[in-house]
């Protein structure tokens, strides 16, 4: 049952109190963190460091140690947990990329629990959306929650992060204590309005949130949806949440508006058990989009090759060994820098984002089928210009070929249409921009992608060879 009028006052006025000290008094912070340039064979330098630039953009990257103790919770189905003990202690660590001037800052604060399915950080949602965030004065923090990211660390470099541990020295297993460690760095962002002691850390440098929002993808998006359910309400500390590309029903009960945004590989086992839309719960499935797709590959290849000292510019996707070409090439990022923007203004209006349409079914049982038309892409769902005017069948699904990566089951594919194809479908190349042009313009007027998409979508359509 959602709160009373009554009880939202009240946690309001709790999280309030609670926020006169914006870090708990267990907790301390050092940093910034020195660090030598990204690349340097010392390794004493930030893991993640962006390659996205930053400077020329007025950003700029710093990492912070957090060290205290955090409380092991119950996990009862949809309710909130209660504490089955404390006092375990903690030291992990959280890098921040901001503008340098609050002048730049738009006032809200992106908080991304970093990902650690492949055995080490990664900052998934940075890689989607990051140039967006920069562009619009978002402020950026990536938190290391989980035992996998820190002992990867470790080994990393022993002499930056040997210190690290988030087991209580091996004596908490399933990554327990994460909960608190995630609400201790979202607690040191002060707010505005907000006072702090002397002493204390600003890990952002003097800006001041209005907002804070918390994103993850994939296991990071099931590890956010454990701790609203069973931890968040106990300490309200967020206004929002973009959980992608996987996480159960989340409750939607909390004073918190939740955005839920999936690729066509994350539904298969989901459709049939859709979450659905409510004042604060939103869910969009993108068409012909993978859990893994081109612009993280590309974006991964970029950090790998920061970090090794190499030329970014010659980061390039790798050879999987897939059954079909892999990575999706459907631009899942536009849709997700358009719900970054809904969320924004829904925390601070109320006023909810649009509907969008589920991916069709084609069939249920005994395996759930998508319904895709005679080229093999999906039907349903949100159809950016890529996919509704294909020049390609681009899918959620793969699988690994012989000696394949273990992955390629997230990866999508993508397989472009044949010359006698394209020239079947788009025989003069003005007709197939007005095409894509007039689906861009519908997804922006839906909501679905923003206008700078769609102009860099018509623009790759006028620059194209189609109908040439």
């Amino acid at each position: 049952m959602r709160y009373s009028k009554f009880g939202l006052i009240l946690l309001a006025i709790i999280h309030s109190a609670g926020s006169l000290l914006a870090q708990p008094s267990n907790v301390v912070i050092d940093g910034p963190i020195e660090a030598t340039a990204t690349g340097d064979p010392s390794r004493n330098f930030i893991y993640n460091a962006s390659a996205i630039e930053l400077s020329a953009n007025g950003y700029i990257e710093q990492e912070f140690f957090i060290a205290g103790s955090a409380n092991r919770y119950s996990a009862p189905d949809l309710e909130t947990g209660e504490v089955e003990d404390g006092g375990h202690p903690f030291k992990s660590r959280f890098f921040v990329r901001r503008p340098i001037s609050a002048a730049d800052f738009n006032g809200t604060v992106i908080i991304e629990w970093l990902n650690v399915t492949g055995g080490t950080d990664k900052d998934i949602d940075w890689w989607q959306s990051g140039h967006h965030l920069v562009a619009n004065g978002y402020a950026f923090i990536g938190v290391s929650a989980q035992s996998v990211g820190i002992e990867s660390l470790k080994q990393w470099s022993p002499a930056r992060y040997g210190a690290l541990d988030v087991t209580h020295g091996g004596m908490v297993e399933n990554d327990a204590l994460s909960y608190d460690i995630f609400t201790a760095v979202a607690n040191a962002v002060i707010r505005r309005g907000e006072q702090y002691s002397a002493g204390q850390i600003d890990v952002l440098d003097g800006l001041r949130a209005e907002r804070v929002i918390a994103t993850g993808h994939s296991q990071s998006a099931s590890r956010l949806t454990a701790y609203f359910n069973n931890v968040h309400p106990r300490n309200p500390v967020f206004d929002g949440v973009m959980i992608h590309g996987g996480g159960a029903r989340v409750r939607d009960d909390q004073d918190v508006r939740i955005f839920k945004v999936m690729a066509e590989t994350d539904m298969p086992r989901r459709s049939a058990d859709r979450q659905p839309d409510s004042d604060y719960f939103r869910q969009w499935e993108v068409a012909g989009s993978s859990h893994v797709d081109i612009i993280f590959e590309i974006e991964f290849a970029r950090m790998r090759a920061l970090a090794e000292g190499q030329p970014i510019e010659s980061a390039g996707a790798r050879d999987q060994a897939c059954q079909l070409p892999p990575y999706s090439r459907v631009p899942f990022r536009d849709v997700m820098n358009a719900a970054f923007e809904h969320l924004v203004s829904w925390i601070d209006t109320g006023v909810a984002p649009p509907t969008a349409p589920p991916l069709q079914v084609a069939r249920w049982l005994p395996q759930l089928e998508f319904a895709r038309d005679e080229y093999g892409n999906v039907l349903g769902g949100i159809r950016l210009a890529e996919h509704a005017v294909a020049t390609a069948k681009n899918t959620g699904m793969n699988n690994a070929a012989s000696g394949g990566s273990r992955f390629c089951f997230l990866y999508g594919s993508h397989e472009p249409f044949d010359t006698v194809t394209l020239q079947r479908l788009y025989p003069d190349h003005e007709a197939y921009v007005a095409a894509v042009r007039a689906v861009a313009e519908a997804n922006v007027a839906a909501g679905y992608i923003l206008p700078e998409a769609a102009e860099r979508t018509i623009r790759d359509a006028q620059n194209s060879s189609v109908g040439r």
